[in-house]
């Protein structure tokens, strides 16, 4: 190990079997024409992730490394460095010990003299600092996270008003001065990103314009502005989102991709003419927070390896069912990376295409080139696929398609608008599909619904009344559990939620559920023989987390019907 530590970090990830030579003799290429670092440079083209050439480097160095995610900051040491050089450096306070003197700071690049230099003067002679290994969009993301996201908003409108810049947004969206309203549309989209958003709405009203963000599922209002401020704002939008600036009358379409924090964050545009002027909606595509881990998705050990064992069958449709909104596409992906490996060809078709990755071949529908999801299956039947996702199934048509390719040998993922798994069965009867076509191609379906998490610095516990308590299935006989709900507090934005998770249901179809499916029996007598063989539904997913403490049984009743649980009671009550 001693000879490898003198290694350049290339060679030490070839060695390690992380890359391959062709891997790094691209990277070297490209690393001609530009001023970046080999590790960023690998990151940037999705060969390693951040961790890996970060535990490299440290190894490379016989320095340490510091984990990010799982160090918990003093507030102490915050104070020692300002945000701005922090910024300037790429550096992060970690840790102050107060008896030795030392501050351990975390570094991009712990060769950087200069910084050390200036931070080592600034912190004066009777501090020293400990230089640790961390990955930049680490950095990037704690600064804003641990010092607070100074946007001036506020500043950027007094200077529309008044004429005098403000430098305090100047530094925040960008070193140069710009017009304020380039700078007041970057601090709006970069503001919501921090709070967390999936939506932006941009919403013109007949005197003002009202400005909303999707957060947790739930719209919040965060500014209203002057409807004059909308004409120049609506014309940057589409400048930077390549839409014609031209046209107003009819709705468009758009994409803008911004770099925040370190890492790539996209927006998918929409302009639609109303009566007071265009209503503008931006979604947020975070590519970091869209794909997770499969055994991050929150289901049990049972549902996890049955959701394994449905991926494991080599040929079949699955598919993923819910309302808008509810997470379908974070599966999906989810789904497509735990199996994306090289000896897998993997075909997508989207509407459009969400989050861009490595080895899988992703395809939008595109209207003008006349390529719509049926004719889009067709084709890429000759690309020589293993696994084909399809965005949508919406008709007939792609139905067909999308069956005609599961029966061929492939394995097929797809979404559905329905409100259970096992309501896919009449959705399907209803689109035109055959019961025979049906039996024996469905591997399986994953119903999911999305859920506010308790911000758990206020939630407050409660014992369950009688009611409360039979929905949540504890008989009258058992000791009452501790629940808890909803309060409020600043860190949570007085909303009592904080962050979402997904509930499932997974119906897996065997030998006699295809029967009942082939003879086309009642939904109602399908979903007791799932009940009678494990089958969990999305009701009793969302008591089992209200009973862990991480949701309250308002959020659960909100998002899933409880009405089934509600009879039982009055029945038993009735007894």
């Amino acid at each position: 190990m001693e000879g490898q530590q003198k290694l350049p970090l290339g060679k030490l990830l070839v060695l390690r079997g992380v890359i391959s030579e062709d891997q790094l003799r691209i990277a070297l290429l490209e690393q001609k024409g530009s001023s970046l670092q080999l590790g960023k440079l690998l990151v940037n083209l999705g060969f390693v992730t951040e961790a890996t050439v970060r535990e490299a480097l440290s190894e490379s160095l016989n320095q340490q490394s510091a984990d990010m995610s799982r160090m918990v900051v003093d507030p102490a040491s915050l104070k020692l460095i300002p945000k701005d050089i922090a910024k300037r450096y790429c550096v992060f306070p970690l840790e102050f010990d107060r008896h030795n003197r030392t501050l351990m700071l975390a570094m991009s690049d712990t060769n950087n003299i200069v910084a050390l230099d200036q931070i080592s003067a600034m912190l004066g002679k009777d501090v020293a600092v400990s230089p640790v290994l961390a990955g930049e969009s680490e950095i990037m993301r704690a600064i804003d996270q641990y010092y607070g996201f100074e946007l001036s908003i506020d500043g950027i409108l007094h200077e529309i008003e008044t004429g005098e810049i403000d430098f305090k947004s100047l530094q925040t969206v960008t070193d140069e001065y710009s017009q304020p309203l380039v700078r007041l549309v970057a601090s709006l989209l970069a503001d919501a990103v921090q709070q967390g958003a999936s939506d932006i709405h941009f919403e013109p009203e007949q005197f003002f314009l009202r400005i909303r963000y999707r957060i947790d599922g739930v719209l919040r209002q965060i500014r209203s502005l002057h409807k004059t401020y909308w004409a120049a704002m609506a014309v940057r939008l589409k400048v930077i989102s390549n839409m014609n600036i031209a046209e107003t009358r009819a709705p468009q379409d758009g994409r803008i991709s911004i770099t925040f924090s370190g890492r790539a964050i996209d927006f998918r545009v929409s302009s639609q003419p109303t009566a007071h002027g265009e209503n503008i909606v931006l979604r947020i595509l975070d590519r970091q927070k869209g794909i997770v881990a499969l055994d991050g998705l929150g289901l049990t050990d049972a549902e996890l390896t049955l959701l394994k064992l449905m991926l494991a069958r080599p040929d079949g449709l699955i598919l993923v069912t819910g309302p808008t909104g509810s997470g379908k596409t974070t599966t999906l992906y989810s789904i497509l990376n735990h199996i994306n490996t090289e000896s897998v060809n993997i075909m997508t078709l989207e509407d459009p295409v969400e989050y861009p990755m490595n080895m899988i071949r992703q395809t939008s529908v595109n209207e003008a080139a006349k390529m719509d999801f049926a004719s889009g299956i067709r084709s890429m039947m000759r690309q020589d696929p293993d696994v084909i996702l399809v965005g949508e199934i919406r008709d007939r048509e792609t139905a067909e398609m999308a069956f005609s390719a599961a029966m061929t040998g492939h394995q097929v993922y797809s979404t559905l608008h329905t409100n259970s798994a096992v309501g896919v069965i009449p959705r399907l009867l209803d689109i035109g599909i055959l019961p025979d076509i049906m039996a024996g191609n469905i591997i399986g379906v994953v119903a999911q619904r999305l859920l506010r998490k308790l911000c758990p610095h206020c939630k407050q516990p409660f014992q369950p009344d009688q009611l409360e308590g039979r929905l949540l299935g504890l008989g009258s006989d058992e000791p009452s559990a501790t629940i808890y709900r909803a309060a409020g507090c600043e860190l949570c934005n007085y909303q009592g939620y904080r962050g979402r998770i997904a509930i499932m249901e997974l119906l897996k179809l065997d030998a006699e559920l295809d029967e009942l499916v082939a003879r086309r029996a009642p939904t109602i007598e399908i979903r007791a023989m799932a009940l009678s063989k494990g089958f969990r539904p999305l009701a009793e997913d969302g008591v089992r987390r209200v009973l862990d403490g991480v949701t309250s049984l308002d959020e659960v009743a909100r998002v899933v019907d409880l009405t089934d649980r509600i009879r039982s009671y009055a029945r038993d009550g009735q007894h």
